[in-house]
């Protein structure tokens, strides 16, 4: 065994010192978390840090201080009861579904939903059956339409809870008002993941909450978008229709038993912030995300999504604190715009896609953040390319799809119609073989291949591979996209069921 020599002295592989140096830098965080590195009156972090001692409670059995937080919390929400989350919304998403149905029951939920539904699916045993959201113009996954939920819940008798994302990663709602009232009035529960949604209760400019439509269980994380810590989410009980007793169950054994005290207290304290200065600061940012995307306008060749230019029927709603920036008709990708904002401009996006990239925006960003980012893409977009031949294209430009060019891939591409061959779970303990993709095409898997961001697989365990599946796969790797999932590392090959 080679020995591996180690200098303490070598400050490049030490992580407190690469984190200080992007403290210290000017690269603005257009991503989470929320908080965008402003401190809300902390002080030193170690001296705080703690573990379950006399006078601080328990939070697998809340009493004292933590069940207080955790009621300010569902009454800051208008919610029945509120849960706090120390393993992010995941453990939410895990603890709601394994809560909201029995073993080996049928789960109805939107194919563009996190890994972990999957997850969940996976631990219960779960049969899955999917909605598909609508296809946009831009290219991105759009609303999942409530006749296609009445439809399958009329079809499937079996279907035992209903679970929908909403908003997406991109800020995209479904209209959770008429799915709850179709959904209840099958006597199911509604789970929702509203993750990217904790700051909609705060403004009526944002989408409607979950909460207030009516869902059973709504999981949100804070971290996303409010200032909070990495990891701290919220689960909001809003009815009757899921055993409490068995939900606080799952949650004890999805979350870890030695909770951070510092998450907790990052939790607490957001919820203050927002209960006493929320509405002014609310306020404020409003004011900078529309003056944004009225400057926006004058943008000639790339092209920022404007809810207004899509049916409510495939978007029922946007966030628009998610500013999307599409390459529009110029010779960019998403990915080398990503790259010219971080490297020349110092502006550091959440994510970024095939034809787009993506600004995550909190009531914590300052004008100066906006403003950087207006400058940016009226620079860039004075000095972008065009089509070849020097031609302009027509102002309603089919996102992703480049006229005498090659098309770019587009969230339609990637996120396909599933073909399932057997549950997940199943599929999993199955005997196994290993093949290269390229040979994989028509095999089950028995692993998930998604991206990260945002996390939402490709494919399944359980699902045919398709050459479809299989060219995708491809192309999301030769556009260096983050493909995650497979358990070898150099992705070019696939374990499947044996046959």
């Amino acid at each position: 065994m080679s020995e591996i020599k180690y200098s303490w002295q070598d400050n490049t592989s030490r992580l407190d010192q690469k984190l200080q140096n992007n403290s210290n830098s000017d690269c603005y965080p257009f991503h989470m978390p929320g908080h965008k590195r402003r401190t809300i009156d902390f002080s030193n972090l170690y001296s705080l840090d703690i573990t379950e001692i006399e006078g601080f409670d328990n939070l697998h059995h809340p009493q004292g201080i933590l069940k207080e937080a955790q009621q300010r919390a569902a009454d800051l929400y208008d919610a029945k009861e509120t849960f706090y989350l120390v393993n992010g919304s995941t453990a939410g998403i895990l603890s709601a579904i394994s809560a909201a149905l029995p073993r080996l029951g049928t789960l109805l939920m939107s194919r563009n939903s996190h890994r972990s539904a999957y997850h969940a699916a996976c631990l219960r045993g779960l049969e899955t059956v999917y909605l598909l959201p609508a296809a946009t113009e831009f290219g991105i996954s759009g609303s999942v339409s409530p006749a296609h939920v009445a439809k399958a819940l009329e079809d499937l008798p079996q279907i035992a809870a209903v679970f929908i994302t909403s908003p997406t990663y991109d800020g995209v709602t479904s209209d959770i008002r008429t799915i709850a009232e179709i959904v209840h009035a099958y006597d199911l529960p509604l789970i929702v993941d509203e993750a990217h949604g904790a700051h909609f209760a705060f403004s009526d400019e944002f989408p409607e909450s979950a909460l207030s439509c009516g869902a059973d269980l709504v999981i949100q994380s804070l971290h996303k978008t409010l200032p909070s810590f990495t990891q701290t989410a919220l689960l909001h009980v809003n009815s009757d229709r899921i055993d409490r007793d068995i939900l606080k169950h799952f949650l004890s054994v999805y979350q870890t038993s030695s909770p951070s005290y510092l998450l907790m207290m990052s939790m607490d304290q957001c919820i203050r912030f927002m209960g006493k200065k929320g509405t002014d600061f609310m306020e404020k940012y409003i004011q900078q995300l529309k003056s944004f995307y009225q400057q926006a306008k004058s943008l000639k060749h790339l092209k920022v999504f404007d809810k207004t230019s899509v049916s409510e029927e495939i978007c029922f709603d946007h966030d628009m604190s998610k500013i999307l920036i599409s390459v529009g008709d110029s010779e960019m990708t998403g990915q080398k715009l990503y790259h010219k904002l971080l490297n020349s401009y110092h502006l550091q996006m959440e994510m970024c896609a095939g034809h787009y990239t993506t600004a995550l925006t909190s009531i914590m960003d300052t004008p100066e953040g906006f403003q950087r980012l207006s400058r940016a893409l009226k620079e860039i977009d004075e000095k972008i390319s065009v089509s070849k031949n020097g031609s302009k294209t027509d102002a309603k430009v089919i996102y992703g799809k480049r006229p005498g060019r090659s098309k770019l891939l587009t969230s339609i591409d990637i996120y396909q119609n599933p073909k399932p061959q057997m549950p997940i779970a199943l599929a999993i303990e199955q005997p196994s073989e290993r093949l290269s993709l390229k040979a994989s095409t028509g095999h089950i898997s028995q692993e998930f291949v998604y991206l990260y961001p945002p996390g939402i697989p490709l494919i399944a365990p359980g699902e045919i591979l398709t050459g479809k599946i299989i060219r995708v796969i491809d192309q999301c790797q030769n556009l260096c996209l983050s493909v995650e999932g497979l358990s070898d590392e150099s992705n070019q090959s696939i374990k499947v069921v044996k046959l």
